[in-house]
């Protein structure tokens, strides 16, 4: 058995989600402890514990000591399945970080694995759902990852209420070797209100327009969701480049209270950065990469404008597991991250 500790490094939900994950994945016990200890209040929180629960279902897993504000758990997984499952976080909680969590352990399954979440779609301090359906998952893709996503409803905090359905094929990923990002080939974008009225989506669009004009013409889609499609107001803006070898993008979730325009301005800032720096992964996609990289049993590199606290976290977990190294050097212009195997019979660093 692995003890893990919750507070290394970033120490937040990321840490629990992704170990939970890595411990199916390899058929590994673990002790948790000292969950979000840094956090107000810590433990484990709906979100968290919803992520926990639905990866203990799908590898048919033990757990010990599990529950609301837990500060430690154990966890002894089973065999992964497929089917059909259906999670429901029951709050606002993200359900793009309950995604986070469960697509890679779906990989390892032995048929398809159908999942249907329900929670929040587009929630501070988590991914919007575009940016999975038109950002990571694209990137997915080119390691050889199968998976569909059917967006069926929209929800936001409090309420949540939105609903999710992915589906995925099991399968080894593949590396991925992104030295240049190479040149742009478009700019564009998936921009999205619900319940509110039209000239806010119409501002947004227009600020995501003029801070990227001096790389283009942005083609964007606007959505304006009506109560049918969406529980409660809200939205969200994501932008995206295309360049000849890679995919990047700057993403911001509507907040009440900020102006759709500053929306707009953020999300546009965060994609100009990554253009500018010569990126070929976003800050938020080498993150969520690193784990189906470190899975593909074959070398991976890539550059970043910067290797952030998230990232070196993720990297240190995913080497208690692993046989793998991860290496992060700083440039000039940015940081190339490498993954790679261990000598044989090195082992995961555990």
């Amino acid at each position: 058995m692995i003890e893990i500790d919750g507070s290394h490094g970033e120490g937040g939900g990321q840490l629990v989600r992704l170990a939970c994950a890595l411990a199916a994945i390899t058929g590994t016990p673990i002790r948790l402890v000292n969950i979000r200890a840094r956090r107000d209040p810590p433990g484990l929180a709906p979100q968290h514990l919803a992520a926990v629960q639905a990866v203990v279902t799908l590898c048919q897993g033990e757990c010990e000591g599990l529950a609301l504000r837990a500060r430690e758990f154990t966890l002894r997984p089973g065999r992964i399945r497929s089917g059909e499952f259906r999670f429901d976080v029951g709050t606002a909680g993200s359900i793009t970080l309950v995604l986070q969590a469960l697509l890679p352990v779906a990989l390892s399954a032995p048929g398809t694995v159908h999942m249907m979440v329900r929670g929040g779609t587009d929630v501070r301090a988590a991914p919007p759902l575009d940016y999975l359906r038109f950002v990571l998952l694209p990137l997915l893709v080119r390691t050889g990852v199968r998976a569909d996503l059917e967006v069926r409803q929209r929800g936001y905090y409090p309420r949540g209420g939105g609903e999710v359905a992915l589906a995925v094929e099991p399968g080894r990923p593949r590396g991925l070797v992104l030295d240049a990002p190479g040149p742009l080939a478009a700019i564009g974008g998936a921009l999205h209100v619900s319940n509110l009225p039209a000239h806010i989506l119409e501002r947004m669009a227009d600020t995501a327009r003029a801070r990227l004009a001096r790389f283009g013409t942005a083609d964007l889609q606007l959505d304006l969701l009506s109560p049918d499609r969406a529980a409660g107001p809200g939205g969200a803006c994501v932008l995206w480049a295309q360049t000849a070898h890679t995919l990047l993008a700057g993403a911001e979730v509507a907040q009440r209270g900020v102006p759709a325009e500053e929306i707009a301005a953020r999300a546009a800032r965060a994609l100009a950065a990554e253009l500018d720096a010569g990126a070929t992964l976003d800050l938020h996609a080498s993150d969520q990469l690193l784990i189906y990289l470190a899975l593909a049993g074959e070398r991976s590199h890539f550059l970043v404008r910067e290797f952030s606290s998230h990232a070196r976290t993720t990297a240190w977990l995913i080497e208690q597991f692993l046989p793998v190294r991860i290496t992060a050097t700083a440039g000039a212009t940015g940081t190339g991250v490498e993954v790679e195997l261990l000598p044989a019979g090195a082992g995961a660093r555990n």
